[in-house]
C-alpha cells in the first residue's frame, strides 16, 4: 500500500518517520493545502493520502488536550460575508437545504476498529474565530476543508487525523503543541499500521 502524509508544519511532522511513507510539509492554511494536496495526488499517486497535524478544540465538544481523532467532516468557515447584522455564513442562508447537504464535505472512507472517536471540523482563518457559529462542529484547523474538497474532487482515497492542542476560546492560552504532536504521531502510526493489516 502506497502512502502519502500531509502535515502541515514542520513542527507536526517532526516525530514522524516511518519506511516506505512519504512525509510532505503541505503548509498552513486552506490555499496551502489545496496546491499541496492536488501536487501529492499527481506527483505521488498514492493508494491513501493522510492529513495529519493538531487542531483546536471546541468546549462544548467534550474532547480534552492529546486526545486523537479521525475526521469525518470539513466546512469551510469563511465561506459568507458580513451584514449590519454581523457574519452571515452560507450556510446560514435561506436556501431549500440544510446545513451538512450544502456546507460540509464527508470523509467517504472512514475505516471500521479504528481506535479513535470521529470528529466534526471546521477550517479557518484565524481571523474569522470570533464570528462563525461552531455549533455543529467539534474542532478546528486550517487545511482540512481544502483537502476534503480536492481528494474529493480528485476521487483520491483520503482521511485525516488530528490530535488536540488546545481549546478554542477568547484569551485561552493553554497549548500543548508539543504532547499533541507525539500524541498525533503515535496515533498515525496506529492508524498505518490498521490500514497496511486491511490491505
Amino acid at each position: 500500500m502506497k502512502i502519502t502524509v500531509l502535515f502541515p508544519t514542520q513542527t507536526e511532522a517532526s516525530l514522524f518517520q516511518r519506511e516506505n511513507v512519504t512525509s510532505i510539509i503541505c503548509g498552513v492554511g486552506l490555499t496551502a493545502a489545496a496546491s499541496a494536496t492536488l501536487k501529492a495526488i499527481y506527483q505521488q499517486q498514492p493508494d491513501i493520502l493522510i492529513l495529519a497535524g493538531i487542531a483546536g478544540v471546541y468546549p462544548h465538544a467534550g474532547y480534552k488536550i492529546g486526545d486523537v481523532m479521525l475526521v469525518q467532516s470539513e466546512v469551510e468557515g469563511d465561506l459568507g460575508f458580513f451584514t449590519p447584522g454581523g457574519f452571515v455564513h452560507l450556510a446560514q442562508l435561506p436556501l431549500d437545504m440544510d446545513f451538512d447537504r450544502r456546507h460540509t464535505l464527508h470523509c467517504p472512507h472512514l475505516p471500521s476498529g479504528v481506535p479513535f472517536p470521529l470528529a466534526r471540523s471546521m477550517s479557518l482563518n484565524a481571523a474569522m474565530a470570533p464570528f462563525v457559529d461552531t455549533r455543529n462542529v467539534d474542532i478546528e484547523n486550517m487545511e482540512g476543508a481544502a483537502f476534503f474538497h480536492v481528494c474529493l474532487q480528485e476521487k483520491q482515497r483520503f482521511l485525516e487525523l488530528r490530535s488536540i492542542s488546545n481549546v478554542v476560546q477568547p484569551c485561552e492560552d493553554n497549548w500543548d503543541m508539543q504532547g499533541a504532536v507525539r500524541a498525533m504521531t503515535a496515533g498515525l502510526h496506529q492508524l498505518i499500521d490498521l490500514l497496511q493489516q486491511s490491505a
